[in-house]
């Protein structure tokens, strides 16, 4: 895939050598010159420095074959103008929008971005989570607060340990994305047999999430 980074913080560079280490054609783009030419010195990536909220310096960066723009800069306001930028005037299928403050979330919602990608709300999600003991965490949603990425943590007494995924009724729309069991990173198939201490990774509708949680723990 072509993918187009604005922002070159440490969000994006990471983002960047780790996309670039994964065979991706990437393009990179920050208003800091001097950034920039550190980041050509140490990542094989196009970078251009300029204001992204420029059409012209998008499409210096490629931006009319990006299958994916990912705005994550500091600033809120400098992210929505470039994924709308992406989506109204490129055409890009999917955008990506770092939200910088938590109650701008539903702003990139509104306005077409297909994942914003509030940090703030996930780390406080998960370390809540630990704190009340609980064992369900909506990680992630998406496709304009349609859709949602939860997690659930298997206890011993969950009525679907020792079963195959095959044999477990999923509410509507809901699929499994991955179980994480230990260090193992499993890709779920239907034969797949679920184990105490399973850490689920699934999608699901918004407002489905409540039925999910009864179907794997048996309580809501």
């Amino acid at each position: 895939m072509y993918i187009l980074i604005v922002g070159a913080g440490k969000v994006g560079y990471f983002l960047a050598q780790r996309l670039a280490n994964d065979n991706h054609s990437v393009a990179l783009v920050d208003k800091d010159k001097s950034v920039c030419e550190e980041i050509t010195r140490q990542l094989d990536v196009l970078v251009i420095n300029g204001d992204a909220c420029n059409p012209t310096v998008l499409k210096e960066a490629g931006i009319e074959r990006a299958d994916v723009v990912a705005a994550v800069t500091g600033e809120d306001e400098d992210n929505l103008i470039v994924c709308q930028l992406a989506k109204e005037r490129f055409a890009v299928t999917r955008t990506v929008g770092r939200v910088n403050n938590p109650k701008n979330e539903h702003i990139f919602f509104e306005l077409g971005v297909d994942i914003p990608i509030d940090a703030t709300t996930i780390i406080a999600k998960i370390i809540e989570e630990e704190v009340s003991f609980t064992d369900f965490v909506n990680l992630l949603s998406f496709k304009r607060g349609k859709l949602a990425i939860v997690r659930v943590d298997l206890p011993d007494e969950a009525p679907v340990i020792n079963q195959r995924l095959e044999n477990i009724k999923l509410p509507p729309d809901s699929v499994f994305v991955s179980i994480v069991r230990g260090e193992e990173v499993i890709v779920p198939r239907g034969d797949t047999v679920l184990e105490a201490g399973d850490d689920i990774i699934a999608l699901t509708m918004v407002g489905n999430e409540s039925k999910l949680l009864n179907v794997l723990l048996g309580k809501i």
